[in-house]
């Protein structure tokens, strides 16, 4: 039997120590911008990742970075588009804070030498995405645009010297008598998954960048690290997270079968911000007449709109048409999926390319601020592992990465300036592990009962499902991840729950409509016996200014 989530892992003995003055945590771009800009300061920094350098979700991202720059675009109309996206839950100083560095923080990514697709003028060329008013969106290589941008950033590391600890995972946080994070435990990952060398990173400051957790679900767009944990360690050092349940399902992602499972090919957004649009198979459209937008409506309504079809007639998928932009248009804009569609089988220049939606991005995780503090000191938290209130109930599409950038740089230019002091570490105490058998069953119950769709008694199984997860006789890296995306479930099931109404990226069939009560946040911490406290947070707003 095991408690709800696990209050510790079965730590292995650290046989060595070092100091640094700060750990980070991930090598998306909100890690490797942390990193960067504090080895520009002159802090010693030691990047940890479980995989190679850059391979998290930020490699994969094909649309872009969203930011005001466009002669007729203003910072109050991302604001409000970010805000409506949010569904009444976004943290409105947040979102204002975060429109207004963007700019700032593209132009950091091209003085570090990032390639930006550029228009007739010279200028970054802008396209439009899913829920935005106007064009704001940069891009590089049509559709490789997080590639450039882990690129640029990996660069600029190795430039710097910055110490990296690759194959290395993040076990759990070390922390004083008073509960400041002082250290992390780590291991190095062999080829068979056995964790080796561990040790203790002595350090001032730990930055959690370790992205998202859409491998809790059977199909995602993330690849196969995103299994949740930064924000397992996190709630288990102490930390509160939030808005677990708002789980972004991207709506057109390549259907592959209905077995298919891990990570699948995704269909930009933007191939609709060019002019696609969703079809049923008979080539009737979806999207017209469910909201003003279209196809360029909010990622949550059009993959709600996608499957309640998909539910009432019974069809495994739906169809992506965009043969009317022509094969050079597709060719030389999308060169990424036009490949990965072709090697499925499909070519998007001459048929509609099937697509189903999947998990794609968390909008909830650590909840922290946008210089990246969490609930517990010593501990910081940015990219898609934060959780800022930016995303609100549902992301505006292309607002993640620059949201990684913004809360990196100011992150690292607060721990530059005021280091919290070191401390003694106590030896961590030793908790339990969830069984790697467990992760297909979990994923498959999560995507059964916690989707794009949800009700109460498809959550209460889930739970039990969760309840049954039998225990690792060791620890390993699948035993590490099956332990996070346990956690992760638990959380979900939990706050999906609770929620009795439907708002953003969190639809329950039985409670379809938004209630006024639910425009809080529910923020979760961790209780000694490994149970859940959940508290119900107001969401800061500020008067709008009329656009």
């Amino acid at each position: 039997m095991t408690p709800a989530v696990a209050p510790a892992l079965p730590l292995p003995v650290a046989t060595w120590t070092r100091s640094t003055d700060v750990v980070v945590v991930g090598s998306g771009a909100a890690g490797l911008m942390t990193a960067v800009r504090l080895a520009d300061a002159g802090r010693s920094v030691v990047l940890v990742t479980k995989g190679e350098l850059g391979a998290g979700c930020t490699a994969w991202a094909q649309g872009g970075l969203a930011a005001v720059l466009g002669d007729d675009d203003a910072a109050e109309l991302h604001v409000r588009d970010t805000l409506i996206a949010g569904a009444g839950l976004c943290d409105e100083p947040a979102v204002r804070t975060l429109v207004g560095e963007a700019p700032g923080a593209i132009a950091d990514l091209l003085e570090l030498g990032a390639q930006l697709d550029r228009d007739a003028a010279g200028r970054p060329a802008l396209t439009r995405e899913g829920g935005h008013s106007r064009d704001r969106i940069v891009h590089a290589g049509g559709d490789a645009s997080g590639a450039e941008v882990t690129r640029t950033l990996a660069a600029a590391l190795r430039a710097r010297g910055v110490d990296v600890l690759e194959h290395t995972v993040a076990l759990d946080a070390l922390t004083s008598v008073s509960g400041r994070v002082t250290g992390l435990r780590v291991a190095a990952v062999g080829d068979d998954g056995a964790l080796t060398r561990p040790g203790d990173l002595l350090t001032r400051a730990v930055v959690l960048a370790t992205g998202g957790y859409g491998q809790v679900y059977a199909a995602t767009s993330n690849p196969e690290g995103a299994t949740g944990d930064g924000l397992a360690l996190a709630l288990r050092a102490g930390a509160e997270v939030a808005d677990v349940e708002f789980v972004q399902f991207h709506p057109t992602v390549l259907w592959l079968g209905a077995g298919a499972r891990g990570q699948q090919a995704l269909v930009s957004e933007a191939v609709r911000g060019e002019g696609a649009v969703l079809v049923d198979g008979s080539g009737r459209r979806l999207m017209a007449g469910a909201h003003p937008l279209a196809d360029l409506a909010p990622r949550d309504v059009v993959s709600a709109t996608v499957a309640a079809h998909l539910r009432a007639t019974g069809a495994a998928h739906v169809f992506l048409d965009a043969t009317h932009l022509g094969r050079e248009f597709l060719e030389r804009r999308f060169p990424g999926i036009v490949a990965a569609c072709r090697a499925a089988g499909v070519d998007p220049a001459t048929e509609p390319v099937p697509v189903v939606p999947a998990a794609h991005y968390a909008c909830g995780g650590v909840l922290a601020d946008l210089d990246g503090r969490t609930s517990v000191p010593g501990l910081y938290a940015v990219g898609e592992v934060a959780c800022t209130g930016v995303q609100g109930a549902n992301r505006l599409a292309s607002n993640s990465i620059t949201e990684g950038l913004v809360a990196a740089r100011r992150c690292a230019a607060l721990l530059a300036a005021d280091l919290p002091p070191s401390a003694p570490a106590l030896e961590p105490g030793r908790g339990w592990a969830v069984d790697a058998t467990a992760r297909p069953g979990i994923s498959t119950a999560v995507s059964r009962s916690a989707g794009v769709l949800r009700d109460d008694a498809g959550l209460a199984a889930l739970a039990a499902v969760l309840d049954a997860a039998p225990v690792a006789g060791t620890l390993d890296l699948a035993a590490v991840e099956a332990t996070a995306l346990h956690t992760v479930a638990a959380l979900l099931a939990l706050a999906a729950r609770e929620r009795t109404e439907s708002r953003g990226c969190h639809r329950r069939t039985d409670a379809p409509e938004p209630r006024p009560e639910w425009a809080v946040r529910l923020a979760h911490r961790l209780t000694p016996d490994g149970g859940v406290a959940t508290r119900r947070l107001p969401v800061r707003t500020e008067e709008l200014v009329p656009a």
